[in-house]
């Protein structure tokens, strides 16, 4: 009785079938995310939204943004999902988020389902700098602000000047990057809210530096981390105030780098980074997670806080 109830949670109401008949953005229901994570592992999701403009991603919100549990999926380079069900609305934005353009003060404006090293390519072409250590993180420039994504020592905190947003009720807000506390993979912004473009700066820069400059971060990024492989990038946060040395480290001192459970296991190449060597489960990878924070906890008594999403 208990499954069929849940099946029927599960099922697409009237209004979101109207919904879907009346936009000319894609929506699915009962699809598959495996292929939209790195790690390429996950269930399905309920509802699955890819808006193509920001009208209907107002209209989705003012019907059903109070309704149903929204989750939103940028490149899928930092989530690991469950292989159950999502009982809820996955909104990944379509290709008319992902614009960039530069304004006469050297500015540059990008939209959230921007990809960061696209970002970076335009910053080159135009000559501006600041932006080469995006060419490195894997993620959109919505994820990257979502977590405060960063590399080499530069953050997007330190080339942002405003986020422009949505809320749960279709309500478009401009938010300056000083109203906005920034930390260490962190921010103190809602979760509420859907990150629709940012405007940052940077600075004229000769374009031979810039490229020598992206060459080198790339260089250094990849004598260290595993690449073209089911990965999700670095696990855990480095544990700061807590300890001087790194989360990889601290992963070394404590566990048998050897250690796997199914096909989840730890990158022989930078141990921070965890592996889907062929069809690991979400149980598998999540097993191999409480194992590391276990085992670092119970050798340093450092408690490691999560880097990558869970989506359950």
């Amino acid at each position: 009785m208990d499954e069929e109830i849940t099946k029927l949670n599960m099922m697409p109401s009237e209004e979101l079938k109207k919904f879907s008949n009346e936009v000319s953005s894609k929506i699915y229901f009962d699809y598959n995310l495996k292929k939209t994570n790195w790690f390429n592992i996950g269930g399905k999701a309920k509802i699955y939204f890819r808006p193509d403009n920001l009208l209907d991603l107002i209209l989705f919100l003012k019907l059903f943004g109070n309704k149903e549990k929204i989750h939103i999926l940028g490149a899928g380079s930092n989530t690991l999902i469950s292989d159950n069900t999502f009982n809820g609305a996955v909104i990944k934005l379509g290709k008319n988020f992902s614009n960039i353009s530069i304004l006469p003060n050297g500015v540059i404006v990008a939209g959230s389902a921007c990809l960061d090293k696209k970002l970076s390519d335009f910053a080159l072409e135009n000559e501006v700098g600041n932006f080469e250590f995006l060419a490195c993180i894997p993620g959109t420039v919505g994820g990257g602000l979502k977590m405060n994504a960063g590399c080499f020592n530069k953050e997007f905190k330190d080339i942002l000047i405003s986020i422009q947003a949505i809320d749960k009720q279709g309500r478009v807000l401009t938010i300056p990057a000083n109203k906005v506390i920034f930390k260490y993979r962190n921010n103190d912004l809602s979760d509420d809210l859907i990150f629709l473009s940012a405007s940052f700066k940077g600075k004229k820069k000769d374009k031979d530096k810039i490229i020598k400059e992206i060459f080198e971060l790339k260089n250094r990024k990849e004598s260290t981390q595993p690449t073209k492989i089911k990965t999700s990038g670095s696990t855990f946060k480095n544990p700061i105030n807590q300890s001087d040395k790194k989360v990889w480290q601290l992963i070394k001192e404590s566990v048998s780098l050897d250690t796997s459970f199914g096909d989840a296991c730890i990158s022989d190449k930078h141990c921070n980074f965890f592996v889907n060597k062929n069809n690991a489960s979400f149980k598998d990878m999540s097993k191999l997670i409480k194992f590391v924070q276990d085992a670092v906890q119970k050798k340093t008594g450092i408690i490691l806080e999560k880097e990558i999403k869970i989506l359950e």
